[in-house]
């Protein structure tokens, strides 16, 4: 199972999601999730509010889904004016605070830029990213310098299918896939 819990930012943070603009005149912001489901980035009580080089922790005081988005209320943000200087601010966490997963469980950052291997050695490329179709995961693997070519192919997240291992400290993924598809 994956966790599309965040996009890759830097070595240190990944990016939760992101702080729209303002919702309302009471400091209300909307939110933008990249977390699955995207209210899960309510399970933080503080966020790390980045704009540029500028971080800064703020505490959550209420979130709730607002239509088809998410709309938060953050301490010391409390009228239209401090809502909008941090619209377009990224939320991020520190790698090192991220929930710990079951094994064979991994956050689509760790799997981003690992090399892709057939089961019998032949190199399609590295995991570019990954987005989901409702169905399942899908990992966009584009060819890379030692690949057999240069062609994306999209590969269906499906451990013990089409995922057969996954090695993080090699940076190396085994998948049972026909190069020709």
């Amino acid at each position: 199972m994956t966790h599309n819990a965040l996009q890759q930012s830097d070595d240190t943070y990944v990016v939760l999601g992101k702080l729209t603009s303002p919702h309302g005149v009471k400091g209300w912001l909307k939110v933008y999730a990249y977390t699955s489901p995207i209210d899960s980035i309510f399970d933080y009580s503080e966020w790390w509010v980045r704009q540029g080089e500028k971080l800064q922790p703020l505490t959550v005081i209420q979130g709730r889904r607002q239509g088809k988005g998410l709309v938060v209320q953050l301490e010391g943000i409390d009228n239209r004016d401090a809502a909008e200087a941090l619209a377009q601010a990224d939320i991020v966490m520190p790698k090192s605070e991220l929930p710990e997963l079951a094994d064979e469980e991994y956050y689509w950052h760790e799997l981003e830029g690992l090399h892709v291997y057939t089961r019998s050695g032949e190199c399609l490329g590295q995991v570019s990213y990954l987005f989901e179709t409702g169905a399942n995961d899908v990992m966009v693997v584009r060819g890379s310098q030692d690949a057999i070519d240069k062609r994306e192919r999209l590969l269906p997240y499906l451990p013990g299918d089409v995922i057969i291992k996954v090695d993080l400290e090699a940076q190396r993924m085994e998948v049972d896939w026909d190069p020709e598809f």
